[in-house]
């Protein structure tokens, strides 16, 4: 039986203060972990800036957590955020030279059609305000948002979108929808994309949500299958990745198939994290973190009973996890949502 420690935290203009004493911890694996910070609303990506950890919720807050204490800033958007499933602010990302500006992905809706943008975002006292448009009228959907944006090793912006509840969009190369996007920092077109002056880096997808870099530079991926199937894919540019032609065991010509699925069942896989040779990635259907293995092909629940687990972020230390049981399809306790921290000495001893 391994101890957890629940750390207060303190919220601007919201007193949502929460403290515990040291409390017993069971889980199935006898895990040791942190909760860092309570009552999170529909958060949705971490990253790590500095000393600070900081997470989007998709109603439009940006939370920052240092030493225990947690603070939530709204952002200030051109567009009205939409609100149907699986949208709203979702993906943030900091440059590494980062003083004041970020990047950012949300939903709106305009003129009866769902669309979402890419965006620089820049902090000016107590909230971040929408300062400049990277990249527009990225179809939107009822469900499928793709919705994680990340910097590559190459210091490119990598960006997840899904199919907009419209399948045949994947395989559109002129459509922004079903496709991981690459761009460069300011906005413009790589030169070296794989299809001319196009940000689709590949293509075929249904609605990716995880990416990560192992220490090769190789990009793998995430991605919620049709009912089952869920993936991870080894992406490659200028790729076909098969969505709605193919899916699980089934080939294509000129399609690729994932490295690994869940078959029949159900991961709804989210968040994606490289540490030590490993992918962890955020599990919502199973309630917890999967490990996958790339040199062996195989994955396996790590930890679960969290609930549903939207992303993972992965540092020198361990990985932090947040919990998404206030989007509607959970059932959050008075203390959700969470930001949890697993060290690594318990990572390496559940991975092995």
């Amino acid at each position: 039986m391994l101890i957890f420690f629940l750390v207060s935290c303190s919220e601007e203009n919201q007193d949502t203060t929460n403290s515990a004493s040291p409390t017993l911890n069971q889980n199935q694996s006898d895990l040791a972990y942190e909760t860092i910070a309570t009552n999170l609303q529909e958060p949705w990506e971490i990253v790590k800036q500095g000393d600070r950890i900081v997470i989007s919720e998709r109603d439009g807050h940006i939370v920052e957590v240092l030493n225990g204490e947690t603070s939530r800033s709204q952002v200030m958007l051109e567009k009205d955020l939409s609100n149907q499933s699986e949208a709203g602010l979702l993906g943030i990302a900091f440059p590494p030279n980062f003083t004041d500006t970020a990047y950012a992905y949300y939903s709106y809706m305009e003129e009866e059609n769902y669309y979402q943008r890419v965006i620089e975002i820049k902090k000016s006292g107590d909230f971040w305000k929408e300062t400049n448009v990277l990249l527009d009228k990225i179809p939107g959907g009822q469900f499928h948002q793709g919705g994680r944006i990340e910097i590559g090793p190459d210091q490119a912006l990598y960006i997840t979108t899904g199919d907009a509840t419209n399948p045949d969009l994947s395989q559109d190369i002129s459509s922004l929808a079903g496709k991981i996007l690459r761009m460069n920092l300011d906005g413009t077109i790589p030169k070296d994309n794989p299809f001319e002056n196009s940000y689709v880096y590949s293509y075929g997808h249904r609605n990716p949500q995880g990416l990560a870099w192992d220490t090769e530079g190789n990009l793998y991926a995430t991605e919620h299958g049709n009912q089952a199937h869920d993936e991870i894919n080894r992406i490659k540019m200028g790729k076909n990745y098969g969505w709605p032609i193919i899916e699980g065991e089934e080939t294509g010509e000129e399609m690729e198939s994932p490295i690994v699925h869940s078959g029949e069942s159900t991961w709804a896989p989210s968040g994606l994290a490289y540490l030590d040779e490993k992918f962890y990635f955020a599990s919502l259907r199973g309630e917890g973190v999967r490990v996958f293995d790339p040199e062996v092909s195989e994955q396996k629940l790590l930890i679960s009973n969290l609930g549903r687990v939207r992303d993972v972020l992965a540092t020198t230390d361990g990985i932090y996890v947040i919990t998404n049981n206030t989007d509607g399809r959970g059932n959050p306790t008075e203390m959700d949502d969470r930001l949890i921290f697993i060290p690594l000495d318990q990572l390496k001893e559940l991975s092995s």
